[in-house]
């Protein structure tokens, strides 16, 4: 059995019209099956009622810069008792304002060294100089590595190997020179 692609078009408008929910074609050379998707019964039945409700105030102007998945930051190379408040209620020490940040350029996965089994980029404490990869973002299977655009010294490491990371999301700061 042949089927070419204008006999399959009209055998698809031809199923359109119709009530069959699945269709199944067999020959030795091919086997063809077409699926209808069927009405959500649940969305027919709430869509009349999204049209009573009361219209959503919008959202205050500072919420859109906020990130949808926020997490808090974990300094790589410090315990984590350290960067816990201490018993006495004393605040967690404050980000030097002189420091600059690596941020991602995109969404992917983090990861510090260019393979499983390899030293690390840059660890805490090392010199950096701009054009020097710092770490490599996966996206869609891509190994994107993240050039450091300043030189200085890594002062924090703010995302942990294999962590996934938001588009803007602080990777590192780096005291610059």
């Amino acid at each position: 059995m042949e089927l070419d692609f204008n006999e399959l078009r009209e055998l698809l408008t031809v199923l359109n019209g119709t009530d069959i929910a699945e269709l199944t074609l067999k020959s030795a050379d091919f086997e063809l099956t077409v699926r209808k998707s069927t009405p959500d019964p649940i969305r027919e039945v709430s869509e009349p009622l999204a049209r009573v409700q009361p219209p959503v105030p919008p959202l205050p102007s500072d919420a859109l810069a906020m990130p949808f998945y926020p997490q808090p930051p974990v300094s790589i190379g410090v315990p984590e008792s350290a960067t816990a408040s201490s018993p006495t209620g004393a605040p967690p020490p404050q980000v030097e304002q002189k420091w600059l940040t690596i941020t991602s350029p995109m969404v992917g996965t983090f990861y510090r060294s260019p393979a499983p089994d390899e030293p690390p980029f840059v660890e805490v404490g090392d010199r950096i100089r701009t054009g020097q990869t710092v770490c490599i973002i996966e996206a869609m299977k891509l190994m994107n590595e993240i050039e450091a655009e300043v030189s200085g010294q890594v002062m924090e490491i703010l995302v942990t190997n294999g962590q996934p990371v938001e588009y803007g999301q602080v990777l590192m700061r780096v005291n610059p020179d």
